[in-house]
């Protein structure tokens, strides 16, 4: 695949580009399943923003490559610099030196959210993860919409957040017409006293699924006050872990299936019940967008 030229002018501003690896495996094997790649025409995906290291698009690749074999993914930064380290890091990749397929599909350029490929193509997967993190709420909404406009027809953007881990991820998936479908949150369910969802001690705190309030999407991370419909997920959430403490024994992952069970049984829409044993939730976003 060879890269789009640099565009005039990148849209966007350069972030803190904190990059780890297996961050993003929780996000990557969600898209892998998603009918978006799935029965995409030209798989091509975009991992936009991919910081200081490329090493999360190689990742990308990899693991999307086991659905799709035909996967190319096309990595793009706004700043020069990090292009041209992760260009160093693919040389690497193709000399055989790092654990990554040395014909991995993946190439850098240039870019932000007016996302340039060669030739116009439009991409099945735009995955824009801690990208708007340091934005404004008010500014999500445009860079939604000028990075959907560039879908492929039944494409789909992931933008979302996490820890430094990747124990703790939520993301909001969106279509080519940049209306928010669903909110996914992802975490690594603990039962052990004083384990956070970083897996890092603290004074003693019970781990709670509301410790996914830290790492909501921009568009939410300010709304989760009381009155407000995300607030009110994670409440139920926490309360409904609570309940479930009598499965504490039978492992985190079957307490949290139970308080999923509880809260679809109260009425919350969940969706995805065979991914819940993977520490996930997700709702239609019409249950937790934000009140005018």
């Amino acid at each position: 695949m060879t890269p789009a030229p640099p565009p005039e002018r990148a849209i966007g501003r350069i972030t803190r580009g904190t990059t780890n690896t297996n961050r993003l495996r929780r996000v990557d094997r969600w898209i892998a399943r998603h009918p978006a790649l799935r029965r995409a025409a030209d798989p091509l995906v975009v991992d936009l923003g991919y910081g200081r290291s490329g090493v999360t698009a190689f990742e990308l690749e990899a693991r999307l490559r086991a659905v799709r074999s035909d996967v190319e993914v096309l990595g793009l930064e706004i700043d020069p610099d990090r292009v041209e380290g992760a260009r160093a890091q693919l040389r690497r990749v193709r000399a055989g030196l790092t654990p990554f397929a040395r014909d991995a599909r993946v190439t850098f350029a240039r870019g932000g959210f007016e996302v340039p490929t060669m030739d116009g193509r439009r991409p099945a997967v735009i995955r824009a993860f801690n990208v708007l993190r340091q934005y404004d709420e008010a500014e999500v909404t445009g860079a939604w919409q000028r990075m959907a406009a560039r879908l492929a027809p039944g494409g789909l953007l992931v933008e979302g957040t996490c820890d430094e881990l990747g124990r703790v991820s939520t993301w909001v998936a969106l279509g080519p017409d940049a209306v928010p479908a669903s909110l996914t949150i992802s975490v690594r369910p603990s039962t052990s006293s004083g384990a956070t969802g970083s897996g890092v001690a603290t004074d003693g705190e019970p781990w709670h699924p509301s410790i996914a309030a830290e790492r909501l999407p921009k568009a939410l991370i300010h709304r989760n006050v009381p009155g407000e419909p995300v607030h009110a997920l994670l409440a139920a959430l926490d309360r409904e872990w609570e309940r479930a403490a009598g499965m504490t024994p039978f492992g985190a992952v079957q307490r949290w299936r139970a308080a999923l069970q509880a809260m679809a049984d109260a009425g919350w829409p969940l969706r995805g019940r065979s991914r819940w044993r993977l520490g996930e939730l997700t709702v239609p976003w019409s249950a937790v967008a934000p009140l005018a």
